[in-house]
């Protein structure tokens, strides 16, 4: 049997340490905002290029935390993509504020040329989604994003060690949020997430609010570090066992980057002869292939055909957001202005890639998918 995904090859691999390191932070009688987590934070922001950073509870709170941290609040709106996972837009309707939808392009990322059409008066941010491992347009983005004089969220959860012509996936924007959920490029074995920004206003004020909008940070505030809100905030803490596994998950990172774009190369090398549609690889991108989603029309029928075979596929995602119930009053049941984001929502699925994926089960999804989309 082939899994899209299992932890636990990992795990095995590096168990020693992580038990040893968790075992320490419980010795250490700290739990919460402790020295794993300040290694943490600074070494991701060294990794990441960026000047400042906190550790949260979920990339949905980094992505929550950061709308909050720009004001964004009732009636203001948002520029995102439909063709995300469910936080990006929970995050947006959370803190009062709309999404506002534009379709994406034939590399499932946020089509640029359409973005100035949604712009009004109340738009007050951009949030490029990096979907699956690559990085968008950031200069078009940017350039828009300075024109309107807007904000530029970059949605990282799943890019973690994307690079943009050289740069950081994250560090291009106003602020980037990751994810640490499990089964990203850096996972946890619990659920973590991470806003980063190189404004220190942003990251002062973002600051506050994982922490019930108390001031742990300016010593120049006359309530530092006194139980006392200076604005309205939350509980969002990476605790002290998830930074551990974190710090010693990161040295691993670039070596688990490499493997699942040594796959990638192997899909995209024996399955370019077939009528498969493949992922587009920007020339301009370093794709870290969070996901490697291909299309296919007869996506259900390859899906269980490759299952009877024991070899598990996935689909990212089968229901674009605007046509999800919570969601559809955000854009009007007959509008035609998505078409791609809707046309490739019944096509795309995804092919297992994992660092820990062996060689010949590689070969194996490779043969099996290739017999199958043959006799279509």
């Amino acid at each position: 049997m082939i899994k899209f995904w299992d932890y636990l090859r990992e795990y095995r691999s590096i168990r020693p340490k992580i038990l040893k390191s968790i075992d320490k932070v419980f010795y250490s009688g700290k739990l919460i905002f402790g020295n794993q987590l300040k290694k943490f934070e600074k070494d991701f922001c060294e990794i990441n290029d960026v000047e400042y950073g906190i550790g949260v509870k979920s990339g949905t709170d980094a992505l929550h935390i950061a709308l909050k941290s720009l004001n964004i609040q009732m009636g203001d709106e948002v520029i995102t993509v439909s063709n995300t996972a469910i936080p990006t837009i929970s995050a947006i309707k959370s803190v009062g504020a709309v999404p506002k939808f534009v379709d994406v392009a034939s590399d499932l990322l946020i089509d640029v040329n359409k973005i100035e059409k949604v712009i009004n008066s109340k738009t007050k941010v951009i949030i490029p989604v990096h979907l699956f491992g690559q990085v968008c347009n950031m200069d078009f983005i940017n350039n828009i994003a300075k024109k309107y004089d807007l904000k530029v969220i970059e949605d990282v959860a799943q890019s973690c060690g994307a690079k943009y012509k050289g740069k950081n996936a994250g560090s291009i924007g106003h602020i980037g949020c990751y994810s640490f959920y499990p089964t990203k490029i850096l996972g946890t074995y619990g659920d973590g997430g991470f806003v980063a920004t190189n404004d220190r206003k942003i990251y002062e004020k973002m600051h506050r609010i994982r922490f019930y909008g108390i001031e742990t940070l300016n010593p120049k505030n006359k309530w530092y570090k006194k139980y006392y809100s200076n604005e309205h905030g939350t509980n969002s803490r990476l605790d002290e066992v998830q930074a551990s596994i974190l710090n010693i998950k990161l040295k691993h990172m670039k070596d688990s980057i490499n493997k699942r774009r040594s796959i990638a190369k192997r899909y995209l090398n024996e399955l370019k002869d077939t009528n498969i549609n493949l992922p587009l690889v920007n020339r301009q991108n370093r794709h870290v292939f969070h996901i490697f989603a291909v299309k296919h029309i007869k996506r259900d029928e390859i899906i269980k055909k490759m299952k009877s075979k024991k070899i598990y596929l996935n689909i990212h995602y089968p229901c674009p957001i605007h046509k999800m119930k919570a969601y559809k009053g955000l854009i009007c049941d007959d509008c035609d202005c998505l078409p791609y984001t809707e046309k490739f929502s019944k096509e795309i699925f995804s092919l297992p890639i994992h660092p820990y994926l062996k060689y010949d089960e590689v070969s194996s999804i490779i043969k099996n998918l290739k017999k199958i989309i043959s006799k279509f």
